[in-house]
Order: C-alpha cells, then sequence, then structure tokens
C-alpha cells in the first residue's frame, strides 16, 4: 500500500562508509532492523548537495535537470549565487507532483526549492553579497509566515550557519511541523556532519560526534511522529547525499590559465577577460571557453592541464570532454570536466600557485579551506552514501549491495502514489510492497 506520510531525511556528506556506525546507533538501527538498507549508493557527478538533492527529487541526472553545480556559472562574480531556487529544475518534482495531487508538503532548507510551490518552505539560502539581507532573502524564497512561525519559536537556537546549532534549529522546526500541521511529505536537510567533515577531517571525533547527534535527531522524529499518532502511518526515508574524501592540496587552474594567457584578472584577482574559464566543483572541475570553437585555445589548456601530471606528482586523475562529461551526467555545456586525485582538490582563485599546500591555520577561516571535501567523480572507491527505508510500503530485511541516487525520486514518488515522468532512475521495486 502507499504511504499517507513520507518524512525524508537527507543527512549530508553520510556516507556507505558509515553504516557500519549507524548500525550502532540505536535509532539508525530500528530503522535498518525494521525496513531495507541499500549500501553504496553511487551519487551524481558532481558529487555536490545541490546537484544530488534535484537529483533525490527528480530522478535525473545534473545535465538533464539543470543544476549541474553548487553555484551559478559566472566568471566575473567572486561571490556567485547558489542554486537557491526552483526555477532552476527543468521539469517536474517530487514535491511539485505531491502538491498537485492535494498533498501538502513542507522542506526543512532543503536545496533548490527557493520560491517553490511547497506548503510549508523553510528555504535554504544565505548571503553572498555585502548588500544581501538573510531576512529579506529568506522571506522572499519561502513561505513567510511559516517561517516567521519557526524563528519566533526556535530562532534562539542558530548561531548563523554554525553547526550544530543549525541543525538543533531545524530539528525543533521539524518536532513542530509534524505536531501541529501533520504533512504528507517532509524534506529535511541536515549539515552537522558535512560541516564537521570539511573544517575538522573525514573521521574526526567532530564529525563522529555529529553522527550520534543525527541519531539522536532521528530518534526524536520518531518519538515525535508517535506523539502525532500518525507513526504508523508514516514512511521514514534516512538518506545521503555523496560522500567525503580528505585532502590538502589545491588546485588552482585559473592561475594556470593566468599565467599562459590564457585569462585576465586586476589587481585583486577578479576575472576582467577569459578565453578559459576553470568553476570547481571541489573534487572535480569544469572547464569553459569563452569560444566554444577555437581549437587552438581547448587544445592548449588540455596540454596545460595534462602538464600538470609528472613523474614525481599526480594531481590530476582524469580530463573527460563535453560528451564524455554528458555521459557521466554532468553538464553538456563544458568543454572539460577535470577530476582531480585523491588529496587534492580545485579552487577558483586565479592568484597565488597553481598547486598549493593548504596551511591547517586557514582551515575555517580562509574560504575553500578545508581538511575534506566532495565533487568528486561518483565511481571513485569506497566514495558511496546511503539509503534506508521504513514504514508503509517497505519491505522488511532486504539489504542491496549497490545502489543508485537517480533511483530515489521514482521510488519515493511511487511510495506517495505518484509517477515522476522522464527519469534517467527507475523505480527500486525491490524494496517495495506496494
Amino acid at each position: 500500500m502507499k504511504t499517507k506520510h513520507l518524512v525524508v531525511i537527507s543527512f549530508d556528506a553520510v556516507s556507505s562508509e558509515d553504516i557500519k556506525k549507524l548500525k550502532n546507533l540505536e535509532n539508525f538501527k530500528y530503522l535498518i532492523n525494521n525496513g531495507s538498507l541499500i549500501e553504496n549508493v553511487e551519487s551524481v557527478y558532481p558529487t555536490l548537495t545541490y546537484p544530488a538533492h534535484a537529483t533525490i527529487v527528480t530522478g535525473k541526472y545534473p545535465k538533464n535537470h539543470g543544476v549541474v553545480n553548487n553555484t551559478l556559472l559566472n566568471p566575473f562574480d567572486s561571490h556567485p549565487n547558489w542554486y537557491w531556487y526552483r526555477k532552476y529544475i527543468k521539469g517536474d518534482t517530487l514535491y511539485d507532483l505531491a502538491k498537485n495531487a492535494g498533498l501538502s508538503t513542507c522542506s526543512l532548507l532543503w536545496p533548490v526549492t527557493g520560491r517553490s510551490s511547497i506548503d510549508f518552505n523553510l528555504t535554504e539560502i544565505f548571503p553572498t553579497k555585502s548588500w544581501h539581507n538573510q531576512l529579506i532573502m529568506s522571506a522572499s524564497s519561502g513561505s513567510l509566515k511559516y517561517q516567521l512561525e519557526l524563528n519566533k519559536k526556535f530562532g534562539h537556537l542558530r548561531k548563523g550557519i554554525s553547526q550544530p546549532y543549525l541543525d538543533n534549529f531545524v530539528q525543533e522546526s521539524v518536532k513542530y511541523t509534524i505536531l501541529k500541521y501533520k504533512p504528507n511529505l517532509m524534506l529535511i536537510h541536515f549539515t552537522d556532519v558535512d560541516t564537521h567533515r570539511h573544517y575538522c577531517g573525514y573521521d574526526s571525533k567532530e564529525a563522529n560526534e555529529a553522527l550520534v547527534r543525527h541519531n539522536e535527531r532521528l530518534g526524536e522524529i520518531i518519538l515525535t511522529l508517535k506523539e502525532a499518532n500518525i507513526f504508523e502511518e508514516t514512511t521514514i526515508v534516512a538518506l545521503g547525499d555523496h560522500s567525503a574524501i580528505e585532502g590538502d592540496k589545491m588546485i588552482k587552474l585559473n592561475v594556470l590559465f593566468n599565467d599562459n594567457n590564457l585569462l585576465e584578472v586586476d589587481s585583486n584577482g577578479k576575472i576582467k577577460n577569459y578565453k578559459a574559464f576553470a568553476k570547481s566543483c571541489d573534487g572535480s572541475s569544469y572547464v569553459y571557453l569563452k569560444d566554444k570553437n577555437d581549437l587552438d585555445v581547448k587544445n592548449k589548456v588540455y596540454e596545460l592541464i595534462s602538464s600538470l601530471n609528472t613523474k614525481d606528482t599526480t594531481p590530476i586523475e582524469f580530463i573527460l570532454d563535453s560528451n564524455e562529461a554528458s555521459l557521466a551526467g554532468a553538464d553538456d555545456t563544458c568543454t572539460f570536466m577535470v577530476e582531480a586525485n585523491k588529496n587534492y582538490y580545485f579552487i577558483d582563485e586565479a592568484f597565488g600557485d597553481v598547486i598549493e599546500t593548504v596551511n591547517p591555520d586557514h582551515v575555517g577561516k580562509l574560504p575553500h579551506r578545508t581538511k575534506a571535501t566532495h565533487g568528486y567523480s561518483p565511481t571513485k572507491d569506497n566514495y558511496g552514501t546511503f539509503f534506508i527505508a521504513s514504514g508503509p510500503g517497505i519491505k522488511k530485511d532486504v539489504l542491496i549491495n549497490k545502489g543508485r541516487l537517480i533511483n530515489h525520486g521514482p521510488t519515493l514518488a511511487k511510495l506517495l502514489g505518484l509517477t515522476l515522468k522522464d527519469t534517467d532512475g527507475k523505480v527500486e521495486e525491490r524494496i517495495l510492497n506496494l
């Protein structure tokens, strides 16, 4: 039978490698023992939060749903806006279909939902420019009355986007929303683990403590569903969007292009003009040409990037051309997609050295200085994520070794009695009992 209530909880950056830890945490263990577990879920390319979350609600690769990076492509903007708004997603989403079917919908910091038709929408949006105002941005992109309600009750828990305070705010908002509104579809995004993996390391004490907090949040949500008398009618899905890999060496392709007259920057390192431009996805990087038909520039770019690999060091794992990037599901308008080897990642800065080692004192203090990151090819070894489901419509005691993020959307839709069309993925029938 289909479910009456579907609660989808995204635990950002929780990986397939974490499953052995989750099995020893009471509430994750409860879901696994009473439902289905898909290990080693292959994410999408690039393995970034916004492309992945757009894939979860569409069943499409980034090239087909349109959210091909976290941030928008603008070579002349050193602090570009993110893909915050629903308008960037091509085609139907899970929450659109639910709304059109007369179901009530809710999103709590689920990426790429700004200015959508979601009934109760607390959008993930934040200032990137000096003239941006957080309150105005949030008010204009989500459900105003609902957001005011949540901030009045729980706003004191927040400290900007610092963790675990942000997730604590979201958690209380989730519980309040379940009790008061009982939406048919809830999309929830927690980033505690992701934040601490970035700034403290993949298997750091801080990241592992965040996993424990996630277990406590999951338990509180289960108890709240019971308190609201809808637990037996609710399917709970806990999933990840991508993994993370530690690395302390930054690759600055725009410095390489600047040094070879393919890029022009001002005294502040801001791009003034370009023939070739690198757009980082952290573990990978797009390269775009101003003139796609300029074969001389294209060949020069390929040679320059290839030359970074020497007998002593190999920062580049592979280079895809536009067709190969498209086959991998990435942006088919790029000229190249460049993959970093483990221990390396890309940043867009056009000043400094082409390859720099991160100063540990700069982690979390200067932009893009991290201890672990994502955005790599989803085919890298031991780099998958997970999917757990329990409740109406889900079989018990099912373990599947491999899965795909593109299958989540069609599967979640079917649980609600809906059908997502034109998807790249398919319904994961092996876990369903419908």
